[in-house]
């Protein structure tokens, strides 16, 4: 990294911890304070992008009211020299996708820490009337002690309330397919349910490693989601009790 790179405003770049298709997640020690922090930086070819730009403004806006030790905390929308980026508290850099490589047995020591955390924080999501529309296994992170953090609040919207719901348009369907309730699909009205049926996908993965559908296209893919019966995680996990295979089904009742 070339000198003139090394700091955002009062933030010095100390290590890039990942990189995706819109934007990178460094850590950061802020000067004066020498704190650490997270920050998520539009990457050099969409910094002029006014998409992507709403989009990280938008998750500043989301983010900034939500004040729960489940959720990740936004502090902050800057733009220095013509970089724009959000400073987030700095956490583990582990999501639940990574996590999930070494397999769900890995994870079955503090498993129901991370379920129980993970619910909490999109509870308290919904109790202030936002739905995510984007849970999914990448979208938690995960320490290694098992304190779990939702992320990313890129397409959240606010929960639409009478005359809202009545005047509802979407012209394309938000969200990570593998995870999507059908009124998500239908570009239907979404509520606190929407998030619920990607969070019972979210579960089946957590025990079983793998996906509740696939599809040899994406829009088979959605058509599993759509009309395909609910799969068990029993089937693939005998240490799932039945009792929790049954509140997956219930969540991801169509």
């Amino acid at each position: 990294m070339s000198k003139s790179r090394d700091f955002l405003g009062p933030y010095r770049l100390a290590r890039l911890i990942r990189l995706g298709s819109t934007a990178e997640v460094w850590e950061a020690i802020e000067e004066h304070s020498q704190d650490r922090f997270a920050l998520k930086i539009l990457r050099d070819n969409l910094r002029k992008n006014k998409t992507e730009l709403a989009l990280l403004k938008h998750e500043y806006n989301v983010a900034k009211d939500l004040n729960s030790p489940r959720i990740i905390k936004v502090i902050e929308f800057r733009e220095e020299a013509g970089t724009p980026f959000l400073v987030l508290e700095l956490f583990s850099e582990l999501n639940m996708k990574q996590a999930l490589r070494r397999g769900p047995e890995s994870l079955a020591f503090m498993l129901d820490k991370i379920v129980e955390h993970a619910a909490e924080g999109l509870y308290y999501m919904h109790t202030k009337n936002w739905i995510h529309l984007d849970i999914k296994p990448d979208n938690f992170l995960v320490s290694r002690d098992g304190t779990t953090k939702l992320i990313d609040f890129t397409i959240a919207e606010k929960k639409k309330k009478g005359l809202t719901k009545l005047f509802h348009s979407a012209k394309v369907a938000k969200g990570t397919r593998s995870y999507m309730a059908p009124e998500q699909i239908r570009k239907k009205v979404c509520d606190e349910r929407t998030d619920i049926y990607a969070f019972g996908c979210v579960l089946f993965e957590l025990t079983t490693g793998k996906a509740p559908y696939t599809g040899d296209t994406p829009n088979d893919l959605l058509n599993k989601h759509l009309s395909a019966s609910i799969p068990s995680p029993i089937v693939y996990n005998d240490n799932v009790t039945k009792d929790f295979a049954n509140i997956v089904k219930k969540m991801m009742a169509k």
